[in-house]
């Protein structure tokens, strides 16, 4: 069982580096708390209840399984975050979509 308040690593897929350099440079206000979002999933694991719409994705056609998303950002467009669990034992985390929801793949 994973517990709450050990440290895990968060890692971003080539996808999401892109995105999250586009955000920084784009929509500064998003990557703030895009950036924030990577923060605490580190801190505190990826369980994010706190923050909304969060929720576990169905597995599918590209969504990986122990995969969750969040909103980073309400309104039009709405910015979503995608992250998976890639190793519970050793606490990895990979956050493989940052961008609208309308592009999401989920």
């Amino acid at each position: 069982m994973v517990s709450e308040g050990d440290s895990w690593t968060v890692e971003l897929s080539p996808a999401a580096k892109k995105q999250v350099k586009m955000l920084f440079k784009e929509h500064p206000q998003v990557y703030a708390q895009f950036a924030l979002l990577a923060k605490e999933i580190e801190i505190v694991g990826p369980f994010r209840k706190n923050w909304p719409h969060f929720g576990a994705l169905g597995k599918g056609r590209g969504i990986p399984q122990d995969s969750y998303h969040c909103h980073i950002k309400s309104g039009k467009p709405t910015y979503v975050a995608c992250w998976y669990i890639e190793n519970k034992k050793i606490k990895v985390v990979e956050i493989y979509y940052v961008g609208t929801h309308e592009k999401a793949p989920y």
